[in-house]
């Protein structure tokens, strides 16, 4: 058989297009497709919920893919390794309470198993603005993350969304927009984003899960983004709390949301 280009051109153009109409009405909109939004999304789709992740960069995976200054492994807590364990990605104990995976690994098995359990990734996509009624976040606007970059002038799109989570890491993109463009309130001690403070990895840890929850009605947040907005220092390269945050907010979410 002779390939044609027009025919794989085609093929490109209906099939993304067929995906994207079936999810601009979803029940979880993850932006940022790191280790707590795929985490979360994994499970959010077991349960049956109607997941899109969207990531501005092309690749998923977040910080994870380079591990500590571009060394490909990470660590893991005691609990950070049993939600490796769900995936069947291989660790190693390196100290008592301390064990390493390949980065690579990591990364690669989360996300396809994320996808086969019915996730959809919308990578290179940017969220530049939210959609609220009555004071609820109800959609996202989004655009082509080169769109944003380069400055064009070219009016976004829109989705639908039960929930998001804003799982976008350091830069709590979502929360920012919030902050910035809407009436609505944060539930932290100001009624904003309260900032990352500096490395210190035990107490990180702990406050990524305590700080994954609502934030304002209909967003919640997960792994550094919690942290983020709550004022909690960094942790550095070791991602069980990013693991564990995203599983976390998956059960808040299917706990407290109506999916009806």
């Amino acid at each position: 058989m002779e390939l044609n280009e027009v025919t794989i051109t085609k093929a490109i153009i209906e099939r993304f297009s067929q995906k994207l109409l079936e999810y601009t009405e979803v029940d979880v909109a993850v932006v940022g497709g790191g280790p707590a939004g795929l985490v979360a999304s994994y499970f959010l789709a077991v349960a049956g919920k109607k997941v899109a992740i969207f990531e501005r960069k092309l690749s998923i995976g977040g910080g994870m893919w380079g591990g500590g200054m571009m060394f490909n492994e990470i660590v893991v807590q005691e609990e950070g390794k049993k939600v490796l364990d769900i995936f069947d990605v291989r660790t190693r104990e390196y100290a008592p309470g301390y064990y390493t995976a390949d980065a690579i690994e990591a990364v690669t098995t989360i996300c396809s198993k994320a996808v086969k359990a019915g996730a959809r990734i919308f990578n290179c996509i940017t969220v530049e603005d939210v959609v609220i009624r009555d004071g609820r976040i109800t959609g996202l606007v989004i655009t082509w993350s080169p769109v944003e970059m380069t400055g064009l002038h070219v009016d976004p799109l829109a989705i639908s969304t039960r929930c998001v989570v804003d799982s976008t890491g350091h830069d709590t993109e979502v929360l920012e927009v919030i902050e910035r463009k809407a009436d609505v309130r944060l539930n932290t001690e100001t009624g904003k984003r309260l900032g990352e403070r500096s490395l210190w990895a035990d107490k990180a840890e702990r406050l990524t899960i305590e700080n994954t929850r609502e934030i304002c009605p209909g967003v919640y947040v997960a792994g550094m983004a919690a942290n983020s907005a709550f004022g909690g220092p960094r942790m550095g390269p070791i991602f069980g709390g990013m693991l564990l945050s995203g599983k976390k907010v998956a059960e808040l979410i299917l706990k407290t949301e109506s999916f009806a």
